[in-house]
């Protein structure tokens, strides 16, 4: 007998309901399976088909399926392939969660997309997940819409940012809890338009059970979210004054967030995330400096005699550790382009999740060890985690 979710995909598709589905976080990343699969009806000459748009690290296939097939390979795809679906229909938007043992959670809202402008040729706009059609309250709030949902022009490249990051939580919502509340921190949150739209996401748009924390030191930005919070009417979202590394209010934390932590802050902010248990973190680091002044090697010396790219090197070398020390501790870690470079350098992002097996991995502290040693480097975060090392790890 087919399970809810498996009847709900058959009928969208044998219904022509379905406009489009994202399918995303691939249970195994042996690269059998593309990291995002997107589905969606194109019109042929020989009538309707269901394009399967596959997404590899450095190519996009593509294959047609008729449909009387697709449901089933579909089906077949996140049974075999991924934890995630988002799916846009006539009806309502559908966000599978799948869980390790393959249980489905389905989590519905209004529907975004309408099949009388669905568009089935192969030129299309890019779907956002917040959408200019419709105005998100905290978007107007914060000046980057207007009350029609029309972009204002010079806010165009932080709209992009917001919505590219809600992108790559879309992609590990897998990895958090559905049967209790979940707790996110934002460290160094700012005027936090990401930590808002984290909000509208999760507990206005898919009515999560959550309660979000942003810290800064700033004590004017710090009351200018809180009214903001207050003014949109979320409640489970508080703004507090405060230092990451001083900051000992919570003993667990399900999501850590830090943009743009300067220097060692994103290191302090990476500890706090990894004693509190947290499932996923994301973090933009800034202001590399600690590793410039350590960093030494014969070897590299035509590199590493320059300013200008020792300073880069070491920006680079100081976030390889941070994601090789992270893996160390059984977390899966991607480094993602948050935005467009030619907007900003620091557009790096660190995306961790806890693995299956969440254990001590010996190879990848090897491979750490042999990495700090040839740069004869010693990184903050190995120190601020030096408990978590068993005694027979060199220190």
């Amino acid at each position: 007998m087919m399970e809810q979710w498996q009847q709900e995909i058959t009928k969208w598709i044998t219904g022509k309901e379905l406009l489009q589905a994202t399918l995303s976080q691939p249970k195994r990343k042996d690269g059998t399976a593309a990291p995002k699969t997107i589905i969606r009806p194109i019109e042929m000459k020989s009538g309707l088909f269901y394009q399967f748009e596959y997404h590899f690290a450095n190519k996009v296939t593509h294959d047609n399926v008729a449909e009387p097939q697709a449901a089933e390979r579909v089906i077949d795809l996140l049974q075999e392939n991924y934890r995630q679906a988002l799916v846009k229909t006539n009806e309502a938007d559908v966000q599978l969660l799948f869980s390790k043992k393959g249980k489905a959670a389905i989590l519905k809202k209004p529907p975004t997309g309408d099949s009388s402008k669905a568009n089935l040729q192969h030129n299309r706009q890019k779907q956002r997940i917040l959408s200019e059609s419709q105005a998100a309250p905290f978007l107007v709030e914060l000046g980057i819409m207007t009350q029609e949902g029309l972009v204002h022009a010079k806010k165009q490249d932080k709209y992009r940012q917001i919505n590219r990051f809600l992108e790559m939580v879309t992609d590990v919502l897998a990895y958090l809890p559905t049967d209790r509340e979940i707790t996110i921190v934002d460290f160094g949150c700012g005027k936090s338009y990401l930590t808002f739209a984290l909000y509208h996401l999760l507990a206005v748009e898919q009515k999560r059970n959550i309660n979000i924390i942003g810290l800064d030191l700033k004590a004017d930005v710090i009351a200018f979210c809180s009214e903001l919070a207050e003014k949109l009417g979320y409640d489970k979202l508080k703004f507090l004054v405060g230092d990451i590394a001083e900051y000992e209010e919570l003993q667990a934390a399900d999501m850590v967030v830090t943009l743009h932590a300067c220097d060692t802050a994103t290191d302090a902010a990476l500890a706090k995330a990894v004693n509190w248990g947290a499932s996923v973190i994301m973090s933009v680091p800034c202001c590399q400096h600690e590793l410039f002044k350590q960093v030494k090697s014969d070897v590299l010396s035509p590199l590493l005699s320059q300013g200008l790219l020792k300073e880069r090197f070491s920006a680079l070398a100081t976030d390889a550790a941070r994601g090789t020390l992270l893996e160390v501790l059984g977390y899966k870690v991607s480094m993602l382009e948050f935005v467009d470079p030619e907007h900003t350098p620091k557009n790096l992002l660190i995306r961790a999740v806890r693995s299956e097996q969440h254990g001590l991995s010996m190879k990848k502290w090897e491979e750490y060890e042999q990495f700090r040693q040839f740069l004869n480097i010693s990184p903050s975060l190995e120190h601020m985690l030096s408990e978590r090392w068993p005694n027979h790890i060199s220190k």
